[in-house]
């Protein structure tokens, strides 16, 4: 089985760098968002589950 070492590694990161290195930052931006927005619906769901399980909870 083939492991790439450090210099492979090296080069395909830098073909990556030069064929999408513009659009990086919009990438890092949105994958940030939906990051962001998926800890948001795990939080609500977290807290319509504890609704759910205690029905005498006021709040």
């Amino acid at each position: 089985m083939f492991t790439p070492g450090p210099l492979q590694l090296l080069i395909v990161l830098a073909i990556v760098l030069l064929l999408f290195g513009s659009r990086l930052p919009s990438l890092a931006r949105s994958f940030g968002q939906s990051i962001t927005e998926f800890k948001k619906g795990i939080k609500e769901v977290e807290d319509h589950s504890d609704d759910s399980t205690h029905p005498g909870k006021t709040g």
